[in-house]
């Protein structure tokens, strides 16, 4: 497999969006521009099979995408930003105040409380904002999301209003579904692209509540995909360790054309699991895989 290194001249037009609407480690909106800038120069219908912060699907803009996820409260949150946008800033508004009256610390596990004890957008939205560093964790046995409040304070409502109106106007044509990526996937047809951000077995198996998550099933897909003529993306673990340490995989051989790494810069992950000690060492590099 040749590898490429991501150079400047290959950034797409795409628009970089301003704000962060979900603060999720593992999001790629400091860098979807870039990744955007390898897809295909012309194709059908755009698909993201793992949305999670839907960074790439908003950057790129496009009408009728298709964005899936199998998290049905993270779905609540993108059809609500797609057809009614008041009604999430309305949610994010209620809990900010709860918060911004009383204990930060105390009211934050109340929403993640309610949360726990009955899945939904609303507070997941809030959570995921307020949780430290945006490192959303679910235990596997039953789902319950454990991560601590965050030392910063939740941004304002008018903060938010302003990110929301942004990424609505991105994603307002788009559909979004609650279907496993697989299901997704086989809805597409020739000439049409996918874009997969699954869970990196290296660093993220905890989160998402993506313990199951299996690659080899997802390389089946995609080998499926690319028999019909779909053009599919992969990004997946990269470099550890500066950029020094390629996560090993076991990739089929001849499925993918190109290999291209994409820099990250610093681990946020890490910074959660090193409680503040240094980084230096810790800089890591995204790995893009292409049927094409």
């Amino acid at each position: 497999m040749q590898l490429e290194m991501f150079s400047v001249q290959e950034i797409s037009l795409a628009r970089p969006l301003k704000y962060q609407l979900l603060k999720w480690v593992g999001n790629k909106q400091r860098f979807a521009h870039e990744i955007i800038g390898h897809f295909p120069p012309s194709f059908g219908r755009y698909f993201e099979p793992f949305l999670g912060t839907g960074a790439v699907l908003a950057t790129l803009g496009l009408p009728s995408s298709f964005g899936s996820d199998l998290s049905k409260p993270l779905i609540e949150i993108w059809q609500a930003l797609s057809s009614s946008p008041d009604v999430l800033k309305t949610w994010y508004r209620e809990r900010w105040q709860k918060v911004a009256e009383g204990d930060k610390v105390k009211r934050y596990e109340a929403v993640k409380e309610s949360y726990n004890s009955n899945p939904n957008g609303a507070d997941l939205l809030f959570l995921c904002r307020c949780c430290y560093g945006g490192v959303v964790r679910f235990r596997r046995e039953d789902g319950y999301m454990s991560t601590p409040c965050g030392v910063h304070d939740p941004i304002s409502p008018a903060s938010f209003d302003a990110r929301v109106d942004e990424w609505h106007e991105r994603v307002r044509d788009s559909t979004f579904a609650c279907m496993d990526y697989r299901e997704a996937m086989r809805l597409t047809e020739p000439g049409d692209l996918v874009y997969c951000d699954p869970p990196y077995l290296h660093s993220q198996a905890i989160l998402y509540r993506a313990q199951d998550f299996s690659l080899a099933d997802l390389f089946d897909a995609i080998s499926e995909c690319k028999s019909r003529g779909v053009f599919v993306v992969l990004s997946i673990d990269g470099t550890k360790k500066s950029g020094k340490d390629s996560c090993i995989l076991p990739i089929p051989q001849g499925l993918f054309v190109r290999e291209i790494f994409v820099n990250c810069g610093r681990s946020m992950l890490k910074r959660f699991q090193m409680n503040g000690r240094s980084l230096e060492r810790e800089c890591v590099a995204d790995r893009l895989l292409l049927t094409y």
